[in-house]
């Protein structure tokens, strides 16, 4: 699909939830929490400087025995994030996401902060733009559509 993320964005929102990388692990999971999201961008002075996500929790404090209310989250946070500009197709970020190995991948155009793609928003397109296709032919075959 050469659909690009932007479109995406524009459909799902623009909203991204951040926090600090001095906030405490327990602090950053009771963020994610109230916003029932899966990951949150971690920002110092507007720029990306990680992302923090259920896997870290899983790995890097239940697994590594950290205490999460002392620990701050700069400690555990995932570096080195991985962007895509708006321009970036749902096919491109789909292979992005198996060669990574991730779910979440901030979109950022020049610097700015556009928005975030997870894994399910690529999954929802692809299922409407296939039940979309497949409405179309059924409607085509029956005679309610022409060519």
């Amino acid at each position: 699909m050469d659909t690009p993320v932007s479109a995406l964005i524009e459909r799902k929102g623009s909203a991204v939830h951040s926090v600090a990388s001095t906030i405490t692990i327990t602090d950053a999971v009771a963020e994610m929490n109230k916003h029932r999201i899966g990951s949150i961008l971690v920002l110092d002075g507007g720029q990306i400087v990680g992302i923090f996500t259920e896997r870290d929790v899983l790995l890097r404090v239940v697994g590594a025995g950290v205490d999460p209310t002392s620990t701050r989250l700069a400690d555990v946070m995932s570096r080195n994030v991985q962007t895509i500009p708006s321009s970036t197709t749902v096919d491109q970020t789909m292979a992005l996401f198996a060669e990574k190995q991730c779910r979440h991948i901030p979109v950022v155009d020049n610097g700015q902060l556009k928005g975030l793609i997870s894994i399910g928003d690529i999954s929802r397109w692809v299922a409407d733009v296939s039940r979309a296709e497949a409405d179309h032919l059924k409607n085509y075959i029956s005679g309610g559509f022409s060519a």
